[in-house]
């Protein structure tokens, strides 16, 4: 007996992210398990939302904004997820920061070096080795190595910070840009904390910080700062951001409003499969799946996965197209295991409106929002929860 994994990918997902999603995510199930059979449903292409007129509907570019002031809750000293949004939002916040703190340039003796120019050479060299050394975060560490290394801030700051500070700070900076440009093509992958702040280690090593475990220096100052800082990034790439969140709004909007469509090809799909058969949904594939179930009774079906999805925040406030609460679940749906990362503000309990019916099981990927969101699949406890389960 063989059992067939469908994987239901969530808003946003389009070639070839779907593809490396899909590898990603049956990497982890086989290789905790033997003889499964992952089925990618690919529901993006065909039912996903479009922007038919070009993006005609989005706003222009804006222009020079001052952002709002007085904004309550920044971030305290020692937040590291909070310092790692801010530098998800600017990469080189805390350089120009450390910059800006540099006394006035001072005339050095002929034939001194430039105290960046150490860095800057095991920049070089670490660009030279390509994208290994954080290939876990993602590609694009050797560019990232590269901008750094020609940044003009670069030489005030080596004039500002000790040379270990200096490197810390810069492996963190190479480690921010590297996510940050995953998050900026909606990759569906995003690495999670453990693994980033392992590289990060790595990389302050190789430009020459001592092996330590604490972080020093501007970050207290930085994430003082932070809330501003974060408010002028958003307001100067707005229509960027737009353009950028359009796919997963407009999916969650035209599934709610005509989602039968991709219901029925998952129905179709899960019909030509033979026993057991388990759906796992992300985000909005979540939704799907649970829909899907509660509409009429597939009987392959023999477990429901979801994983930072909104189904039980969609039943709750009356918008579950399936199901109005209170309304119980029909009694044909599958035992169901609802996964959710406390900090994933997308992801929802399910368990206290279906008691007895599904099962929450918290996760930590150790990172922020919105990064947190597409950190399920790269989390090995996540795969453990579901090779636990299946039938």
């Amino acid at each position: 007996m063989m059992t067939a994994v469908v994987l239901i990918h969530g808003t946003g997902v389009r070639e070839p992210a779907f593809s490396a999603l899909a590898g990603r995510m049956a990497a982890g199930l086989t290789g905790l398990r033997d003889g499964l059979r992952v089925v990618p449903f690919y529901w993006g292409g065909t039912f996903g939302a479009t922007l038919a007129a070009g993006g005609a509907s989005l706003p222009p570019e804006s222009g020079t904004s001052r952002g709002p002031g007085g904004e309550p809750g920044f971030p305290g000293p020692g937040d590291d997820l909070a310092l790692w949004g801010v530098l998800y939002a600017d990469p080189y916040a805390e350089l120009d920061l450390a910059a800006a703190a540099a006394g006035p340039a001072v005339e050095r003796p002929p034939g001194s070096v430039p105290p960046e120019e150490r860095l800057r050479a095991r920049l070089a060299a670490l660009a030279a080795r390509g994208d290994a050394p954080a290939a876990v975060l993602g590609p694009g560490l050797a560019r990232a190595a590269g901008d750094l290394a020609a940044h003009p801030a670069l030489g005030p700051a080596a004039a500002a910070l000790p040379p270990d500070e200096l490197a810390e700070l810069a492996a963190r900076s190479l480690a921010a840009r590297i996510v940050a440009d995953a998050l900026d093509a909606d990759s569906p992958l995003v690495p999670v904390g453990a693994d980033r702040d392992t590289v990060t280690a790595r990389l302050a090593e190789s430009l020459g910080a001592p092996p330590r475990g604490t972080e020093r220096g501007v970050r207290s100052l930085l994430l003082r700062t932070a809330g501003h800082a974060a408010s002028r990034a958003v307001l100067r790439r707005r229509r960027a951001l737009t353009e950028a969140a359009h796919p997963a709004a407009g999916d969650v909007l035209r599934y709610l409003s005509r989602g039968a469509p991709v219901r029925a090809a998952l129905r179709d799909l899960v019909a030509g499969l033979e026993a057991p058969v388990v759906l796992v949904g992300h985000s909005l594939g979540g939704i799907i799946a649970l829909d899907t179930l509660i509409g009429a009774p597939l009987p392959a079906v023999r477990l429901l996965v979801t994983a930072g999805s909104q189904g039980p925040f969609l039943y709750e406030s009356g918008s579950l197209p399936s199901l109005e609460h209170p309304e119980p679940l029909p009694g044909h749906l599958p035992d169901w295991l609802n996964l959710y990362d406390p900090r994933d503000l997308l992801g929802y309990r399910a368990a206290a409106l279906f008691p007895g019916r599904a099962t929450d099981l918290a996760v930590d990927s150790g990172q922020p929002f919105p990064a947190a969101h597409s950190a399920y699949w790269t989390n090995p406890e996540v795969y453990r929860h579901i090779v636990d389960r299946l039938p």
